[in-house]
């Protein structure tokens, strides 16, 4: 946990940050806590750029925070995220570290380049992503339903069929899936998850410690 000096000068820097870049340059700190799954927005500013404010819930890069064994994740910068009105955001994740040496804030920058979108080929690298393989912008979500959802359609995506024709396999992977993006840390998400996928609770928990590859279901 940051000493509260700490906060306050991670709080100063969004606000410089934000006035630096103006109205379409959303900053947002996300204090990592266990309390964080559910509201986890401790500073915020152009918060119009995405909809949120103070209190909000978490976004996936802190869920998956949340739900990680190894607390060592690298930073993640220069992303595309897209908000539920369609915005395309240019965003960076900067992970704050405690005196222990733990994740205790998460920094993160989102630019709105809907506009810019329409120069691409001429502004070129200011607006690429750095990970060229991304498919499609990650969804910020307004709370944690939508991420929940949002979560179980990734899940869903990456096995590459609907639920009805999957196996034993891959419901595995999809639930491993959602258990390592930290789904499971929402409150009643396991009968949700397990309605969705047409299996008891017991079977979803029983999938977390199999192994793919196993018997057909």
């Amino acid at each position: 946990m940051l000493k509260e000096q700490e906060m306050q000068t991670l709080k100063q820097i969004a606000k410089g940050v934000a006035e630096q870049f103006g109205s379409n340059c959303e900053v947002v700190i996300h204090e990592i806590t266990e309390k964080s799954a559910y509201s986890s927005i401790v500073a915020i500013y152009n918060g119009h750029v995405t909809g949120r404010k103070l209190g909000d819930g978490p976004s996936h890069v802190v869920l998956e925070q949340l739900g990680k064994a190894e607390r060592d994740p690298s930073d993640h910068p220069s992303y595309l995220t897209r908000t539920p009105d369609g915005k395309i955001l240019k965003s960076t994740s900067i992970y704050i570290r405690d005196d222990n040496g733990e994740v205790a804030a998460i920094f993160c920058i989102n630019f709105d380049i809907s506009a810019l979108t329409m120069f691409d080929r001429a502004l070129g690298e200011l607006i690429s992503p750095k990970d060229t393989q991304q498919k499609e912008p990650e969804r910020i979500t307004l709370n944690v339903t939508d991420l929940l959802d949002d979560l179980i359609r990734q899940s869903v995506e990456l096995v590459g069929k609907p639920v009805a024709m999957m196996n034993k396999d891959d419901k595995v992977k999809a639930i491993q899936f959602l258990n390592k993006n930290g789904a499971l840390l929402i409150t009643k998400s396991g009968d949700k998850i397990a309605k969705h996928f047409g299996i008891s609770k017991y079977t979803l928990y029983s999938y977390l410690d199999v192994k793919t590859g196993g018997d057909k279901k």
